[in-house]
């Protein structure tokens, strides 16, 4: 069985596993549609009070005009039996009909529509992960705001601004999670597009109250207290930031006179803020996995480099490969990493693509609390498993994987187990080695990397890379633990085939040596 992987591009981890926040592509391409849907009913809305105006307008004109003339001589006027008549008229039966027509509530299409669709629209839990997602992406990659908000991402097709309301919100989300660091840095970049004259409904005196408190919470008493004074120069009756100025105050008075009592020398020391630049969730493991996500960090030696070579591949001999043989490369030496060209079709993408589109599920991880598979923040990639019998097309890619490999394929997983001794269950050993298919190209991120070995492995459509989980000896390779680097712009597909012990006895025989 093959398990089909889909990861949305922006979005975020908090671990090495799986990061990001991420979605199904259909879903996202659904909720565009819905959303050029409710434009279209907004239109018809606007274009429905428009000839509602017009008509009120028509009538006006027509009733100024008139009422101009009667007013001039009004006596003659309503003595003419005719005009007498009319003001009868208008008076008890066509004002009546104009106020039935101002009264007319033209909004009932769009807001029917709007109802309906509301059922499909994220919440506000999804509007916090999207936001999450780009406040790691921006750590992983190295982003600073100015970067994000200008839309300056690479390989992006469609540029898109943050707004001073948008980079407010992300600074909102990362204060309701504590995360001081990032706070200050979306505030900031608020700021300084308010300075820059960009019109907003965000004033600077609430991003001011934000970014002072962030600051304070990271130790910069100074600036704390600055900004502090800077809000208040803007609004002198701001009850908090009132309140915030008085004790800061006190606490640097009270850091003043500890610090006069240690050394006269250095009464006017000011307090040491503390070092900053560093995300609340930060990790010393995390920075490896983000540097490689980003290119940096490779150990790879020119020497090294030398011994990595581009081959055509016949299967050791396999009758399907000898005269079109595959197209091989090493990607890296130790542990041995392999990339295979030109190994799966458009065609046949496509068809793993359907095939796994309306069973795409969040992907699990194991509690060690609770010993049970559950879903987590973390990891939000889609997944669906694809067995050989449901399609031709997925047999085919089975046997074109054990033809290459010389694994023995009807070993490996057949379903997607719930239970965290999936394995046991399965009585075929522990996963011997890892076939992984990409089947897009990812515009920017969504690298595969070893933080052990220092090695990244990049998407490419068409291609597909293998690798030896176990020794010989059937000792785990710790050496083979890997992560996915976050998709940074686009979106990426990928497969994987997780091949077992058992049936690899005589394939693969084991050596003497634990680590061979």
């Amino acid at each position: 069985m093959i398990w089909c992987i889909l990861v949305v591009g922006f979005l975020l981890p908090q671990s090495l596993a799986d990061p990001g926040f991420f979605t199904s592509i259909g879903q996202m391409t659904d909720l565009i549609r819905t959303e050029k849907d409710l434009v279209t009913s907004l239109k018809d809305y606007i274009k429905a009070e428009e000839d509602k105006l017009e008509q009120i307008k028509k009538w006006a004109e027509k009733l100024d005009q008139l009422t101009s003339t009667a007013t001039k001589d009004p006596e003659g006027f309503v003595g003419h039996p005719v005009n007498a008549f009319k003001l009868m008229k208008r008076l008890n039966t066509e004002w009546s009909e104009l106020e039935n027509l101002v009264l007319k509530d033209m909004s009932d299409g769009f807001i029917s529509n709007l109802t309906i669709q509301r059922q499909y629209f994220p919440n506000d839990e999804d509007q916090v992960g999207a936001a999450k997602a780009l406040l790691r992406l921006q750590d992983t990659y190295n982003l600073d705001t100015d970067t994000i908000s200008k839309g300056d991402l690479p390989g992006v097709k469609h540029k898109s601004f943050l707004t001073v309301e948008d980079c407010f919100e992300l600074g909102k989300v990362a204060y309701t999670e504590a995360d001081y660091y990032h706070t200050e840095l979306w505030m900031e970049q608020a700021l300084r597009q308010l300075d820059e004259g960009e019109v907003s409904t965000i004033d600077k005196v609430s991003v001011l109250d934000y970014l002072s408190y962030a600051v304070y919470q990271q130790g910069d008493l100074d600036k704390a207290l600055l900004l502090t004074k800077k809000l208040l120069e803007l609004d002198p009756e701001h009850q908090r930031a009132n309140g915030n100025l008085k004790y800061f105050e006190y606490i640097m008075a009270k850091e003043k006179d500890a610090n006069k009592s240690a050394s006269d020398d250095q009464s006017d020391q000011k307090t040491t803020p503390k070092k900053k630049g560093v995300a609340v969730d930060y990790l010393p493991e995390r920075q490896k996995y983000e540097m490689l996500c980003r290119g940096e960090g490779i150990k790879m030696t020119p020497r090294r480099q030398k011994k990595l070579f581009c081959r055509y591949h016949d299967g050791n001999r396999n009758p399907k490969f000898i005269l079109a043989p595959a197209k091989q490369e090493d990607e890296w030496d130790k542990p041995r990493i392999i990339r295979f060209h030109d190994i799966i079709s458009d065609a046949e993408i496509e068809i793993v693509k359907d095939l796994a589109k309306p069973r795409l599920s969040r992907a699990t991880v194991h509690d060690p609390e609770t010993g049970k598979l559950t879903t987590a923040q973390y990891r939000v990639s889609k997944s669906a498993w694809l067995s050989g019998y449901e399609n031709p097309v997925v047999s085919r890619i089975n046997m074109r994987i054990q033809d290459l490999t010389g694994l023995d394929v009807s070993t490996a997983e057949e379903l997607q187990k719930d239970e965290p001794d999936a394995f046991k269950e399965l009585g075929t050993g522990n996963r011997i080695a890892t076939w992984l298919f990409y089947m897009s190209d990812v515009s920017a991120g969504g690298a595969t990397v070893f933080p052990e070995v220092g090695a990244s492995v990049w998407p490419k459509k068409g291609t597909a890379v293998f690798w030896y989980n176990l020794f010989a000896s059937g000792e785990g390779d710790y050496s083979t633990r890997h992560a996915a680097c976050p998709v940074l712009v686009g979106n990426k597909w990928v497969s994987n085939k997780w091949l077992h012990e058992r049936g690899q006895e005589f394939r693969r025989p084991c050596t003497l040596s634990e680590l061979e």
